[in-house]
């Protein structure tokens, strides 16, 4: 094996240990704020947990509305590890900030959930528009709120999902300004990765998705649009969050807003061409 291809190898080996070195520490407590810009190469995901019996349910609203809720993984009920993400995964307790949601109503945020844990819980991990952000940086796509340290704007619509049981509601977005020829190619980078929301839904104008005032997110941190910019609005993974609103499950745990699981998985892995 010569220099280069070691060297190579080396660096896959260190971005991969990165995942499982970002969760331990979020799992002693040393990390409990959003994710975005954290471990950039890595693939992170949206977090559903839900009793078996609302599960099905769940699943079918996922397949139903892939764009905000593209599945990459679905645990076995009661197993709180997901071994196709990454190495020693524990969902209990490597989620910077969790929801704790009793009949639709959000009543706690906090760091860990082993005291609740429960034998029929079953976990998705949804795609998440951070692991396309690392593309659009590449191609030289700069994103403000990664510069400024903030969490992404995200917003509700007055779009609608498909139904599937009890779970319905509007779709959520995520808004990142750019000028019109980044818009382009973003359009054109972002198609590759259908598995975290592929391309944008929306560009332009947010009063035509039900969006009047972009400076007061729902969800994150409001990012300014410049007059020479455009918003332009991609599918999010919070979308189930205003599903779980609607079905009202017994109890339901979902990440807080920006704050995701860090698997091992590499962002160019998802990439379809």
């Amino acid at each position: 094996m010569n220099q280069a291809t070691t060297a190579s190898g080396s660096t896959a080996a260190n971005e991969s240990g990165l995942g499982y070195a970002v969760r331990q520490r979020i799992r002693s407590g040393g990390w409990t704020g959003h994710t975005s810009g954290l471990a950039e190469r890595q693939v992170q995901g949206n977090v559903v947990i839900l009793p078996e019996k609302q599960a099905n349910d769940f699943l079918r609203f996922c397949q139903r509305n892939p764009k905000p809720c593209p599945v990459l993984a679905v645990s076995e009920p009661g197993s709180f590890g997901l071994p196709t993400l990454g190495k020693d995964i524990d969902i209990r307790t490597d989620v910077p900030t969790y929801r704790i949601w009793r009949e639709g109503e959000l009543v706690e945020e906090v760091h860990d959930i082993r005291a609740l844990w429960q034998p029929d819980w079953v976990t998705f991990i949804l795609g998440c528009s951070f692991s396309f952000e690392q593309a659009l940086m590449d191609d030289g796509i700069s994103l403000r709120h990664v510069q400024q340290g903030r969490n992404v704007a995200m917003f509700k619509t007055d779009v609608m999902t498909e139904p599937a049981g009890d779970f319905h509601g509007p779709l959520v977005v995520t808004m990142r300004p750019m000028t019109a020829a980044d818009a382009i190619r973003a359009v054109q980078i972002t198609s590759r990765f259908p598995n975290v929301h592929g391309a944008p839904v929306h560009l332009g104008d947010p009063r035509l998705i039900g969006i009047h005032d972009l400076s007061r997110p729902d969800y994150g941190d409001p990012v300014e649009v410049l007059p020479h910019e455009i918003p332009v609005f991609w599918a999010c993974g919070v979308t189930p969050q205003a599903a779980i609103l609607q079905a009202k499950p017994p109890i339901c745990i979902t990440h807080s807003p920006g704050c995701m699981l860090v698997t091992d998985l590499l962002n160019h892995h998802l990439s379809t061409f």
